[in-house]
């Protein structure tokens, strides 16, 4: 791994004619690959399921998305009268920010000469670069929020709620992923990750030595799982696109937006894609490296120009993946949903950051290797055994009922999902008048009162 003057002290000497040169170019990026991923997707969906996708506007239909982000700004907008004007507008304004300013640290490639300066093709970088990038998804989850509750209405609003939720508790998975990368690098900046990918670590075993993987998704695969497992949840994509679930909320948080206001949502939601598969990248698949079979053919194939190339191809297989996982997988049950990354994915990173820092510490020390040996077998069956041995939680046993509800009201039995008592009164609409008639009580032992309940008893 490279100290931090060795690949920091490149950053912040560019002139502030290249720096906007810089960001407009971070701009466009985003932005092509936005109406790219519109297409890619409606493309590789519409393969799946056996039909040709957009084919008419430009050469094989590239031209669609364009078509439609320019219908979108010119559409007429609707505001809602109960709407909140100033946070209706600023909430489109805060997720779209966000989301192009978690990809100003994330590195496309090396150091090259742009007119006539040496400066790396990344915006800038800092010492706790990722911090920043999780400190962004964290603030996009208020522009969510906002949107809901200025809506003035309830959908939008159980779907904001539903939103950050969800992106608060995956947040969470999502970063204790990445605690693994800074075990294993010895750094949260973006540039001083991809530099420790660059070269296998050695490892000497019964007097051996062995090369391990330069990629961390290989290495620290637990870690690369649960991150673009939770990539997912906190994108809010399919089959974790409770927000947006149209059978129960219509569009969600942004159901009362349109036009140009909607537009930055759905901008905002394909950066962020873009935005967790370049971060994805870096941390987990050698950055803007090219994979081992190019480099030993082609040895200047990690200089220049060319790693751009191989960055984008490969957030382009892990969006091919966002797309995969749409087209085949249903959607959860959002108790299913917030269950998984709770009591799954929470849980798990925790033993595995414990585990991996205990081998980084045992490695580290002084023992000899017949000890390290013994503690690393140790470990293994203290963690085999629990995981045998572990008491089954015991289900209660009822008996379901004709209709499938047992007496705790559960729908499928006690395993099931709980029913509203179906004896629930809807209360009258106040707007529709009902008719009044004053009629005197009449007691129950009275002879009146018997012939009363005798009537109704024959009815």
């Amino acid at each position: 791994m490279l100290s931090a003057a060795g690949s920091l002290d490149q950053f912040g000497h560019d002139p502030w004619w290249l720096v906007l040169i810089k960001i407009v170019g971070v701009f466009a990026f985003l932005v092509v690959m936005t109406l790219f991923t519109i297409w890619y997707e409606r493309k590789v969906v519409a393969y799946m399921q056996v039909r040709p996708g957009p084919n008419r506007n430009g050469p094989f239909g590239l031209l669609q998305s364009l078509a439609d982000g320019i219908k979108l700004a010119f559409k007429e907008e609707i505001i809602p009268k109960t709407a909140d004007k100033v946070v209706y507008f600023f909430a489109p304004v805060i997720s779209a920010t966000c989301a192009f300013t978690a990809f100003a640290v994330i590195p496309l490639g090396p150091t090259v000469s742009m007119f006539g300066h040496r400066s790396p093709i990344q915006l800038t970088d800092v010492p706790v670069a990722v911090l920043l990038i999780l400190a962004c998804s964290g603030m996009a989850v208020y522009g969510v929020v906002l949107a809901g509750w200025a809506s003035g209405s309830t959908y939008p609003l159980l779907g904001g709620l539903r939103s950050g939720a969800q992106m608060i508790s995956y947040e969470v998975a999502m970063g204790l992923s990445i605690v693994a990368v800074f075990i294993q690098s010895g750094s949260m900046s973006t540039s001083e990750i991809v530099e420790a990918q660059a070269h296998g670590s050695q490892v000497q075993l019964f007097g051996t030595t062995f090369t391990m993987p330069s990629w961390y998704a290989l290495l620290l695969i637990p870690s690369f799982l649960i991150y673009f497992i939770s990539a997912v949840g906190e994108t809010n994509r399919a089959p974790f696109d409770l927000p947006e679930a149209e059978s129960e909320l219509v569009g969600g948080f942004h159901t009362e937006y349109s036009s140009f206001k909607f537009a930055m949502f759905f901008l905002a939601e394909y950066i962020n894609m873009v935005t967790v598969s370049g971060l994805c990248t870096t941390l987990f698949l050698g950055g803007w490296r090219a994979p081992a079979p190019i480099t030993t053919v082609w040895a200047g194939a990690n200089s220049g120009w060319w790693p751009m190339l191989w960055f984008t191809a490969k957030v382009l297989i892990l969006l091919f993946v966002f797309v995969w996982l749409r087209g085949t997988l249903p959607r959860l049950r959002y108790d299913q949903f917030m269950r998984f990354g709770w009591k799954a994915l929470i849980p798990i990173n925790l033993v595995w950051i414990l585990g991996l820092s205990g081998l980084r510490t045992i490695q580290n020390t002084n023992w000899n290797t017949q000890a390290k040996v013994f503690v690393y077998g140790a470990v293994i069956l203290i963690v085999g055994a629990v995981w045998v041995l572990w008491p089954a939680k015991e289900k209660p046993e009822t008996q379901v009922g004709i209709e499938g509800i047992d007496p705790a009201g559960r729908v499928g039995g006690a395993d099931g999902f709980p029913l509203p008592p179906l004896d629930l009164e809807v209360p009258p609409s106040p707007r529709v008048p009902r008719l009044t008639v004053d009629r005197a009580p009449v007691p129950v032992g009275s002879a009146t009162g018997d012939q009363s309940v005798a009537e109704q008893e024959g009815h």
